[in-house]
């Protein structure tokens, strides 16, 4: 499972002009899921997005978490983060889980990022989305749990 978290000053998800999930200061974690991925993946990786100290304390140094700032996280699924380019220019996405296997294992990250305390907006599984990222710094952190 991959997870890229963009520190946000906003973000937003609309589906046909329609906003389905937004939040103010916070995160933007688009979560990829591979074909042998559990929920025990899921688990650890809200766990790790919850606890980044990736905002800055009261000094200005990147000292603080999610919860440390009162932000929320908008989660969105996205299965593009598998893509595999090694060989032409055409992304293939093989790596990638089919949607049976994704969406309830994005669904427990974002349930799991909840039990962590942290406020979760989503977008929709499987939806043509566009996705509004006000990346604040910009800080963008890439996070993987392989299958253990």
């Amino acid at each position: 499972m991959r997870v890229v978290v963009q520190r946000v000053t906003q973000a937003s998800v609309r589906i046909d002009g329609r906003v389905v999930g937004a939040i103010g200061r916070g995160v933007v974690a688009l979560v990829g899921v591979t074909h042998d991925d559990t929920e025990a993946e899921a688990e650890w990786l809200a766990r790790k997005v919850a606890g980044l100290r990736i905002f800055e304390d009261v000094e200005g140094k990147m000292n603080a978490g999610l919860l440390d700032v009162d932000g929320a996280a908008l989660v969105v699924s996205q299965f593009t983060l598998y893509g595999d380019v090694r060989k032409g220019r055409r992304p293939s996405f093989g790596a990638a889980a089919a949607p049976e296997i994704a969406e309830p294992l994005v669904d427990h990250f974002a349930r799991s990022l909840v039990s962590c305390g942290v406020p979760v907006e989503t977008g929709v599984f499987g939806a043509y989305m566009m996705v509004e990222i006000h990346n604040d710094g910009p800080v963008t952190i890439l996070l993987e749990r392989t299958h253990s």
